[in-house]
This record gives structure tokens, C-alpha cells and sequence, in this order.
């Protein structure tokens, strides 16, 4: 690997955005660590990008594995420079009164308690390393800001990843650990193939909405990564134009 790169954890890195991004990191010069469950599926992505990537499969659920994964980074590169926080899951999209507790677990336990585990675990390295500091990006949603229908946890996750995301830039501003979010709608990936079929609305029809490259999500997170420690972009929202987001219609 080349010395003098900087070090990126991507999680939930084998598929859709992560993938898209760690590929986008790889490219700007970063040596990149994939993590997320299936080990062989982080592989396949980290012979993409070349020898400045390493696949970690880790359960970001579970705080022995997060803290086993940057307990590796650590004895491995020394330091940490950039964590994004991107695993995440839904529920299905059915009545609020037909969850099950389990689903509703599943969706808080990865997507707020797995972000909040690896935002510590960075925080542990990064306060400790010379040259002190690094950067912290979530992935949040637009569901960090409107809900669609029948989607209470997936929105209830998100709210809480954006008080997260506050939290931490607060938190890290002693330790020269800034904290960004970036806040995704309909960047077409796998996961957005149902938009194309025609989803539920807020007024309860279904329509199909309109998607975009992922490309431009990783050129966001890029962007956001490259600033020095001095600035930071907050809260970005990149999303396909005309969706419905502004007023939900």
C-alpha cells in the first residue's frame, strides 16, 4: 500500500451507495476500509479498487465486532481519517400498528446504534492520533426531514442520525473531529429499483418518481471529505430534481 494516504472506513461498503463512494474514495487517492456483513461481497470491491482497499466484514450491531473492526484500522494504518457512516436497513412498508417490535429493533439497532458504536470507536482513535482530528460523514436521508408513508422506523432512525450528526460535530469540535451529514433521495441503486414501479405517496396513490446516478452521491461525499478540518458542510441534500420532496408532492 502507499504511505502517506489517508484512511477511510466506508460501512455497509459492498453495495449501492458505500460501494459507489469507497470506489470514489479509492480513486481520489484514499486507502479505503470496506466493512459490512458479507466478507465476500466486500472482496469483490476492494479487488476494484486495488491494494489501498482491505474488506473487514463486521456486525456494526454488535459492539464487540465494531469495536474487534477499528481495533484492526488501528494496528493496521496507526490512525483513522475519515468514517462514513453509511450501513443502514429499512422495515417493510406496512401500517405502523402491524410492526413488529423485532422490526422496529432491527431498523433502530443498525441504523442509529451501529452509526452511534462507530462514531465512538472513531472518536477513541482520532482524539488520540497525530495529527489529531479527522472527519465523521453520516448518511442520513430526506427521511431525516419528511417521512413517507407507512416508514416509522426507517424516519424515526433518520431523525435520530441527524441529532446524532449535530451531537458529534459539537462534541468533536475539541478534538478537531468535524461531523457532516449528507442526505440522499432517490440516487438510483438497488434499493430504488421499486421507484421506477411506482411507490405510495402521501396521498395514497403510488407513483413511479424519478432517480440519479449514484456517481453524483460519491462526488458529494468526496467533496465533503476533501475540506480541511477548519470548514465542514454540515447537512447536504443531493436528490433527484424533481421528486417529491419540497412539500412532498
Amino acid at each position: 500500500m502507499s504511505e502517506g494516504k489517508k484512511i477511510a472506513l466506508v460501512t455497509g461498503a459492498g453495495t449501492g451507495i458505500g460501494k459507489a463512494v469507497a470506489l470514489a474514495l479509492g480513486r481520489a487517492g484514499y486507502r479505503v476500509v470496506l466493512s459490512g456483513r458479507r466478507q465476500a461481497v466486500l472482496d469483490a470491491v476492494a479487488v476494484e479498487i486495488g491494494a489501498d482497499a482491505v474488506a473487514i466484514a463486521a456486525d456494526l450491531t454488535e459492539p464487540a465486532s465494531v469495536a474487534q473492526l477499528f481495533a484492526a484500522i488501528r494496528d493496521r494504518f496507526g490512525r483513522l481519517d475519515l468514517l462514513f457512516n453509511n450501513a443502514g436497513t429499512g422495515a417493510p412498508a406496512i401500517p405502523l400498528e402491524d410492526l413488529s417490535v423485532a422490526q422496529w429493533k432491527a431498523v433502530i439497532d443498525t441504523n442509529v446504534t451501529g452509526v452511534f458504536l462507530c462514531t465512538q470507536e472513531a472518536f477513541r482513535i482520532m482524539k488520540a492520533q497525530d495529527p489529531r482530528g479527522g472527519r465523521i460523514i453520516n448518511n442520513g436521508s430526506i427521511s431525516a426531514t419528511a417521512p413517507r408513508p407507512h416508514s416509522a422506523p426507517y424516519t424515526a432512525s433518520k431523525h435520530a442520525v441527524l441529532g446524532l450528526t449535530k451531537s458529534t460535530a459539537l462534541d468533536g469540535r475539541r478534538y478537531d473531529i468535524a461531523c457532516g451529514q449528507i442526505d440522499i433521495g432517490n440516487t438510483e441503486t438497488t434499493m430504488a429499483l421499486k421507484m421506477k414501479d411506482g411507490v405510495l405517496q402521501a396521498d395514497l396513490s403510488t407513483r413511479v418518481e424519478p432517480t440519479f446516478d449514484v456517481a453524483h452521491v460519491a462526488d458529494a461525499v468526496v467533496y465533503m471529505a476533501g475540506l480541511p478540518l477548519d470548514a465542514n458542510v454540515l447537512n447536504m441534500t443531493v436528490m433527484a430534481t424533481k421528486m417529491p420532496f419540497v412539500g412532498r408532492g
